[in-house]
Parts: C-alpha cells; structure tokens; sequence
C-alpha cells in the first residue's frame, strides 16, 4: 500500500526537555508504516521563525526515515496577537499555519490571518474550541459530573465551528480542522462542505475507537485532547469518517513522560503515543464498521495528502499513492496477522497509549520512503 501521511504528530522538538525524541518518533512513524508527517508549531521554542524551521526539516531529513512537514504558528510565539511572517515560513517549508492547543481569543487577529492566507493561497489548520469552554479535563455529561471533573461542552466547539464558518464565508481561505470531537461539529462540518466552503477536517484514532466511559477509575492514559465524548458522538464520526466528510484520519501521536501521566487524572499531561497504532487501528475501524479495506486505508493516504495539497510540492501528484513514476513511499503490511499492544515494544519515548493490552489487527512489516528501505520488521 502507499506510506500513510499522518497529520498530527507531535515530536516535541525542538524542545529543552525532550533532546533526542525526533530520532525516536521519526523511528516509531516508519515502523508503524507511516512516510510522511506533519508536525504543529508549538514546540520550544515555537516555529515562528524560518530558521527554526529549516533547521528542524534539515534534522529529520538527516535521519532518513519519514518525510517532515512542519506547521508554522499563525501567531507570534502563539499569543494571538500579531501574525508570523507567513511567506517566510512557507519559503522555509512549513506546509500552512496552526495555532495547535492554543485558542485565538482575538477573532480580529483570525480574520485578518485567514484574509492574508486567503490572499497567498496559504491553509490555516485551526482546533475548533472556544477559549473559555474548552478549559475542561472531560467531556460533559453525566460521567463527568459523577467523577468531579471539570466539563467540556460540545458548544465548545460548536461555537468555534461558526466563528470559523463565518470567517470562511468572508474571506474564502482554506481552512483544515484538527480533530473533530462530536456529533453535533460533524454535522455543521457536513453542511459546511455542502455549501461548498473550502474546509476540510480529521478525526483521531482515540475519538474514533474510544467513548468518556473508557476512563473508568481515573485512568490517565485516557487524558486526551480533546477529550473522549460520548457513544453517540463516535458512532457520528465513524460515521462521518465513512461518507467522506471527515477527510483523514490522525494517530495525533503525543509522547508524554511518564512522571507527567503519573499524577491525578486532572493534573496529567493529555496525550498519548499513536503513530505505531495507526494502521491498525484504521484496519480495526474497516473491519468493525464494515468499510472496504480500499476505503479505509484512503483516510490514513491519498485523502491526507490531498488536504496537504499543493504544499507537497514536487510530490503533490503522488504522495499517498501507488502510482507509475510517483514518489516510492510504500508501506508493505501483513493483514492476517494481529499483534498485542504493549508499551515496552513501542519505539516512540512516549509509551503511553489507552489502546494498551488491546490486539489489533495488521502488522507492518517494510516501510520504503524515497525507494530506501527505512523499517524492516
């Protein structure tokens, strides 16, 4: 099959505390299949400056495993107030502009981000979810309310959906949506791409399999963003993954020390290790949901390059595919053969996932990036 492109990836560099995690993650993201990465601006320091930038790409090509597209912040340092020298940014490589976890709470500063991406055919990756709302640790619902903890409405991102909407409507800037947690946005999404907005959106490999009930007694490996919602929302985005108006789906790969998961559920660090258990999880999905393998796979290839799009450059034509002449980044899997979960044997440093102890379906047994062998099982 075609490598997968992932659109959420975390590699905490560059960044003080995490020396050394891209040569692990970058690792991790060619033994789970996956040839090419985009990775969020909000790291330490932020890529907000193209120096960063091309340092950060220089490093990961020097390692010679997956492709890295980095995000540039939208803001400077994130603080949502004054916009990043976008061209600049671009010119260094960043494939569009993100916020990453960090609301705009200045809906002027989006407006003129989104008209002046407009203007230079730029995309803006935005999180829906409102500044004030989304300060939560759970989803809300009676299950929240039980533990004590501190609730994240679906309004949350409702609210930040129309806000974004309107702005789209206005100024005609292409927008993708990072990680649609509920019934309700997948529905506004719906209509939106009905209407012909330039909007596309992902779903997480947690929101996908997972409900607010999996956290059982506190259980920190479930401390996601955004939080695990309820049946009914992810019977929605399975749902919505299916039909097409969801267009990728993310391992949102977050790697967490262990000191930082090992606290209170509030108190823990959200996150979780993902890029390893993307295949599989996307071949889990198929064969729950009933979804051709054929049309499962496309959410984790040629759908995902697609929302990266012209950024890709000269692979633009082909990443994502198998096609004569294209780019050779193949991902030869196994599907008859399962594996068991097991945080020891994954690569990446972060080796907490929710999806511990579950067997999945589908191992990966090459990884081929650029016609070069980068995993072999």
């Amino acid at each position: 099959m075609p490598g997968l492109v992932d659109l959420q990836v975390r590699l905490r560099e560059p960044g003080h505390e995490h020396e050394g995690m891209l040569a692990s993650e970058m690792a991790a993201a060619v033994a789970g299949g996956v040839t090419s990465v985009v990775c969020p601006p909000d790291t330490e320091p932020v890529l907000d400056e193209a120096g960063l930038v091309e340092m950060l790409r220089h490093r990961a090509k020097r390692l010679h495993h997956a492709r890295l597209y980095p995000l540039g912040a939208l803001t400077r340092n994130l603080q949502g107030e004054s916009l990043t020298e976008m061209l600049q940014l671009t010119q260094a490589g960043c494939v569009g502009f993100s916020q990453a976890e960090v609301p705009l709470a200045n809906t002027q500063v989006l407006q003129r981000a989104l008209q002046y991406a407009a203007t230079f055919g730029y995309s803006v990756w935005l999180r829906p979810q409102e500044l004030h709302l989304g300060k939560g640790v759970a989803a809300s619902g009676p299950l929240a309310t039980r533990m004590g903890l501190s609730g994240v409405p679906v309004a949350a991102e409702t609210i930040a959906l129309h806000t974004i909407f309107e702005l789209v409507r206005a100024t005609g800037a292409r927008v993708h949506l990072c990680r649609l947690s509920s019934a309700a946005g997948v529905a506004l999404v719906r209509q939106a791409k009905a209407e012909g907005l330039p909007v596309s959106c992902d779903v997480s490999i947690n929101s996908l399999h997972l409900t607010d009930v999996d956290m059982g007694y506190f259980d920190s490996r479930m401390r996601l963003n955004p939080p695990l919602r309820q049946q009914r929302d992810r019977d929605a985005l399975r749902a919505g993954l299916a039909d097409g108006t969801i267009d990728a789906l993310v391992s949102d790969h977050t790697p967490v020390d262990e000191d930082a998961k090992a606290l209170p559920f509030a108190q823990s660090e959200p996150g979780a290790t993902g890029l390893e258990l993307l295949l599989s999880l996307a071949y889990k999905w198929a064969q729950d949901a009933g979804v051709p393998l054929a049309r499962a796979l496309a959410t984790v290839t040629s759908q995902p390059a697609g929302v990266i799009g012209s950024a890709l450059g000269d692979l633009a034509a082909s990443a994502g595919r198998l096609v004569v002449g294209g780019v050779a980044d193949v991902c030869v899997f196994d599907p008859r053969a399962a594996w068991t979960v097991t945080p020891g044997a994954l690569r990446s440093q972060g080796h907490h996932t929710p999806f511990e102890g579950y067997e999945l379906p589908g191992r990966v047994r090459a990884t081929v990036v650029g016609g070069h062998i980068a995993y072999q099982a």
